[in-house]
């Protein structure tokens, strides 16, 4: 009855673990969704630039 207590405690631990690994990697719609996400900041830091050379020039 221990061995098959210890058997499926190793084959549980080794379960987690792959999906630990598994989960670590990052696919290719994570890499789009990082890419997207830069994206729009740099175009809301560029907004913020442009208006405030706007505000300047109504100034």
């Amino acid at each position: 009855m221990k061995n098959w207590f210890k058997l499926t405690l190793v084959a549980c631990v080794a379960v987690f673990a792959l999906a630990l690994v598994g989960c670590s990697e990052e696919g290719p719609a994570e890499k789009a969704g990082k890419k997207i996400d830069q994206a729009m900041e740099d175009a809301g830091k560029e907004m913020d630039a442009l208006k405030d050379k706007a505000k300047q020039a109504i100034e």
